[in-house]
């Protein structure tokens, strides 16, 4: 798929949202990717995902295993799991840090990757590949749909991303006059605890 393919997609399923917003990372930006109103249709998922499964295995070859952060990599994890003929597993946070729960591992010479839905900092990423350091399987990298750092967030691994989509992020104290003067809204899921 090409970047404006990707982003027809999200425009099509009034996914590309404008206004005020906090991120998952805590900093705040004019527009906003509502991926779950790509995600509650199953045959745009599915183009999304096929398309990032090709990506993955040209630059990986054979995954045996996703591992999504819940809530919002969980759809595009098993979506992408099914494409690459891999298992699809989530971390959960439990008492704030993100944990393979529901009996869930990652067995010996498991060739793994992790997907996300959006990045902007990587810090789902990244706290989701700690939390499996220590399974057997091995990560290779990370993908995700949307690349809102376009290439610029540090993830200890490579990233193969469907997109990257450079859009301006602020620090919440840092915000230009015109977002300022717009109330903020929280539409991730960060904040979310099992």
């Amino acid at each position: 798929m090409t970047d404006e393919e990707v982003l027809a997609e999200f425009r099509e399923a009034g996914a590309l949202l404008e206004g005020h917003f906090i991120l998952s990372s805590g900093r705040r930006s004019g527009v906003f990717l509502q991926k779950m109103f790509v995600f509650q249709d199953p045959v745009r998922t599915e183009r999304l995902c096929k398309a990032l499964a090709a990506k993955i295995e040209a630059r990986f070859g054979k995954i045996d295993y996703v591992v999504s952060p819940a809530v919002g990599g969980i759809v595009p994890g098993y979506e992408t799991a099914r494409h690459l003929g891999a298992k699809a597993v989530f971390v959960e946070r439990e008492g704030g840090s993100f944990t393979l729960r529901r009996g869930f591992t990652l067995p010996e010479g498991a060739r793994c990757i992790i997907i996300e839905d959006i990045i902007t900092t990587g810090l789902s990423l990244r706290e989701c590949r700690d939390s499996v350091m220590g399974e057997a399987g091995t990560i290779l990298g990370a993908a995700c749909l949307i690349d809102r750092s376009a290439g610029r967030a540090e993830l200890g691994m490579e990233l193969v991303s469907l997109m990257e989509y450079a859009v301006p992020d602020y620090a919440p104290d840092a915000l230009p006059p015109e977002l300022a003067a717009i109330p903020a809204t929280k539409p991730g899921s960060r904040g979310l605890s099992a």
